[in-house]
């Protein structure tokens, strides 16, 4: 007979199991007074989750959080809740500063459509623009019909009129001096032919007045903003489309502090599907909102598509700067708040154990965090999953 010290207690739990199944089918076809009888005992169920098949019983494994405040993780658990943890490393990293965003369009890929006469919007060859639509450099996207009055109309006209009897009394004239070609003086002739030629261009420029303008695309790209429908009217100078490049884009921060920019060399900046890479461009002279302002320049990166970003949308830039700190590198995920809202990380000490400690953070940008309090170096920290383990009580 086996020793009993030596059986586990899952294999107890296995007997107990059986003996509850087969006692189960010996009274299912009778019938008992005492209701106490025929219901199992609670420990037993609750120690069975499921039977999968004839002999196969899955056991619960729950976590469970320790009276010195680690947790306690089994490897199943751990599975279920994608548990990843990392070697922390130490080291000196550049210190960074974080800056107020937004992005812009880069002034080499976008531009505005905009109008020099007020008028009434006409749908161009292709329709009206739309928002989203990509366009080519140059092409009409609508045409403005000048405003005028009838007075204006008609003079234009008039003029119009009368330069093109001088025209037709010229060509005639032209016509009749090359037949005497020969016995007319050459110049005479060419006189002739230069005001012809003259006449012409004034009465072409004088009918393009009175025709439509095209509202063309400066850049090609993509339709960002669509300000006007047919038949609207618009003012001189009113935009009427935006087009911008969606993978050439920059971002616009402000610094308060110009200290803080010495040696600004790059930037990142965390954003709804990834963060932003960002190379620095330059820093403004003029103060704009009483700051400085800093323009980077979004890098693609080696996926080839950026996440998706909006003109003006505003954004947090963690710019680095040449000044270095000591810290333990860990990425953003390994930092989560406990109940007491502080900032903490989860150290994986043992096989099946978790315990949380205490950080002070300073960012590096988009991807890590230094820790500068809190960690040594060389912990094997939760980098994914780490919420989870604060949920467990």
């Amino acid at each position: 007979m086996p020793d009993s010290r030596n059986t586990s207690p899952y294999a107890l739990l296995l007997l107990l199991a059986s003996a509850l199944t087969v006692q189960v089918w010996a009274h299912g076809g009778e019938d008992h007074d005492d209701a106490k009888k025929s219901t199992p005992a609670p420990v037993a169920v609750a120690a069975v989750n499921a039977v999968n098949a004839p002999g196969q019983v899955t056991f619960v494994e729950p976590a469970l959080r320790l009276p010195d405040g680690s947790v306690l993780v089994p490897k199943s658990a751990q599975r279920q809740l994608a548990l990843r943890t990392q070697a922390a490393r130490k080291g000196e990293f550049p210190r960074s500063v974080e800056l107020n965003g937004r992005v812009v369009a880069d002034p080499n890929a976008g531009g505005r459509v905009q109008t020099f006469q007020s008028g009434r919007i006409e749908a161009g060859p292709k329709g009206l623009a739309v928002l989203g639509q990509r366009v080519s450099k140059g092409q009409v996207l609508a045409w403005l019909q000048p405003a005028s009055s009838a007075i204006e109309r008609g003079s234009q006209q008039s003029a119009l009129a009368e330069l093109a009897a001088q025209e037709t009394i010229i060509e005639r004239r032209v016509a009749r001096l090359r037949q005497l070609e020969g016995s007319v003086p050459q110049k005479d002739i060419e006189q002739a032919q230069i005001e012809l030629a003259a006449f012409k261009k004034r009465r072409g420029a004088l009918a393009g007045s009175l025709g439509r303008e095209a509202l063309v695309a400066p850049v090609s790209g993509v339709v960002s903003a669509a300000n006007a429908v047919v038949g609207q009217v618009v003012d001189a100078r009113e935009v009427v489309f935006e087009v911008i490049d969606p993978q050439r884009l920059a971002v616009e921060a402000l610094a308060y502090d110009p200290l803080l920019l010495a040696g600004l060399a790059r930037a990142s900046a965390p954003v709804a599907g990834g963060v932003l890479d960002l190379a620095f461009v330059g820093i403004g002279r003029s103060l704009k909102e009483q700051a400085m302002p800093v323009l980077f320049r979004v890098e693609l990166p080696k996926t080839g598509e950026l996440p998706a970003l909006a003109v003006g949308q505003t954004l947090k830039v963690l710019a680095q700067t040449s000044e270095r700190q000591s810290g333990v590198a860990v990425p953003v995920g390994a930092v989560v708040r406990n109940a007491a809202n502080e900032s903490v990380v989860w150290v994986h000490e043992s096989a099946e154990r978790f315990v949380s400690r205490k950080v002070r953070i300073a960012p590096l940008d988009g991807h890590t965090v230094a820790v500068t309090d809190g960690l040594s170096g060389g912990e094997r920290v939760v980098v994914h999953g780490a919420a989870s383990l604060s949920q467990i009580r």
